[in-house]
């Protein structure tokens, strides 16, 4: 366990400041340079985590050859290994491998059953949005990277859903964020903002911070590459709003009777992309839609419950659920 966790929430927890930040965003800060558990401050790659994990690859990198500020960014990448393909990973939590299936893995605040192993980032305030840069290279025309800040109290685990090596942490969640990549290559660093949707009025005490280069845990491509950069949380203001919605407000997203419908309401002169994930991550509709009419997606296929969508485009990012009848 990395001890600058607990000096982190001593010190949080002795401040509590309303408006606190993520710790090391900016990936200036590293452990264990040059070698293969090389890693930003605060943050662990599959190389700290847990049985088959750190039998894999190094998916994690400092990169000083590209960057948006300062002197370097964090690069994952998705790399083959002996049994199955590994994502590239960067997260506040621990990687979780308990068994060669990766159905199996997953992301959580603490190691497994050893509660003597807790990896948390205190965090206490309820910001507006979660934005950064990124940049990506796809390993497979379907590949996308994602970036998921979760706040909550106690224990974490993602996916969120029972399994038989960790409970079902719901109702520890207060808010989460989610970014989702087009489903293209992105050359040149780009902004992303994303707004939090809470689920209570509690205040956090974690933030829980999961990025990966490709989102679909499933995954059998190798290749993609996800760099990440300047990641900060910014709180509601007159000031910060407008510019860190990034044109979010400007379309409505909802389902109507197996239809998932795109409206554009002002300001989109571009088309953008409308994926849907279920709950696991896994792609399951997308489509180009248009600023000029209503868009929609026939999704009779889909079976009812919660589904997960990011529009996506060079002048809007919008993310939100959707429930499905």
């Amino acid at each position: 366990m990395k001890k600058i966790f607990t000096l982190l929430q001593i010190i949080f927890a002795s401040s509590m400041i309303a408006q606190t930040t993520i710790q090391n965003g900016d990936f200036e800060l590293w452990e264990n340079v040059g070698a293969a558990t090389e890693e930003p401050t605060f943050f662990n790659s599959n190389r700290t985590g847990t049985d088959w994990a750190t039998s894999g690859p190094q998916t994690c990198y400092r990169d000083a050859t590209t960057f948006h500020g300062g002197s370097y960014s964090v690069r994952m990448e998705t790399k083959t290994f002996i049994v199955a393909v590994v994502n590239g990973s960067v997260t506040t939590g621990i990687v979780n491998a308990p068994t060669t299936n990766k159905a199996d893995g997953y992301i959580g605040t603490m190691k497994n059953t050893d509660a003597s192993d807790i990896r948390r980032m205190s965090f206490v305030g309820r910001p507006d949005s979660l934005v950064g840069w990124y940049k990506y290279t796809q390993g497979g025309s379907s590949e996308l990277g994602k970036v998921r800040a979760i706040l909550h109290t106690g224990n974490y685990y993602d996916p969120e859903a029972a399994s038989s090596y960790h409970p079902d942490s719901s109702a520890n969640k207060i808010g989460d964020a989610l970014f989702l990549t087009p489903t293209a290559n992105v050359a040149s660093w780009t902004r992303f903002a994303v707004a939090f949707s809470y689920v209570s009025a509690s205040n956090p005490a974690y933030i829980m911070i999961n990025t990966t280069s490709s989102n679909d845990q499933m995954t059998s491509t190798a290749g993609s590459k996800l760099w990440l950069d300047d990641l900060s949380v910014v709180y509601n203001s007159s000031a910060s709003v407008t510019d860190n919605a990034f044109n979010q407000n400007n379309a409505n997203v909802y389902a109507y009777d197996k239809t998932i419908y795109v409206d554009f309401i002002k300001g989109i002169q571009s088309q953008s992309t409308l994926n849907i994930y279920d709950l696991t991550g896994k792609l399951v509709a997308s489509k180009v839609v248009s600023n000029s009419s209503q868009n929609s997606i026939n999704v009779s296929e889909l079976n009812s419950g919660l589904y997960m969508y990011q529009l996506s485009g060079s002048e809007i990012q919008k993310s939100g659920k959707l429930f499905i009848k």
